[in-house]
């Protein structure tokens, strides 16, 4: 095996081991953009990363079944507003995600 084909053996094993979780890419979208604020509001979210409100739906569930996101219903006023915040444990898993594939394309 020569040094090029263990470094790429490397590289696929690191893919491999990547946080599925996040790694998929509208779940991606959600937490770095919750990664950069405190919280933010579902409209927020939903014209941030551009998705539908179902889909977005979706996914912060998913990232909140994983324990990344941490969803508050309440409202304002007379109107229903959730609010979206990464979990310590969601901003560790995408510190750690970020790591990785900055090895990966290093």
């Amino acid at each position: 095996m020569t040094k090029s084909s263990a470094k790429q053996a490397v590289d696929v094993q690191g893919l491999i081991d990547v946080d599925r979780v996040i790694h998929e890419p509208a779940r991606l979208a959600i937490v770095a953009v919750l990664a950069a604020c405190e919280s933010a509001d579902f409209v927020y979210l939903r014209n941030a990363t551009g998705m539908t409100q179902g889909n977005l739906s979706a996914h912060l569930g998913k990232l909140e079944e994983a324990g990344y996101v941490e969803i508050e219903k309440r409202f304002q006023g007379k109107k229903p507003n959730t609010l979206c915040r990464l979990t310590d444990a969601g901003r560790t898993a995408f510190k750690q995600y970020r790591t990785r594939v900055a090895k990966l394309v290093s």
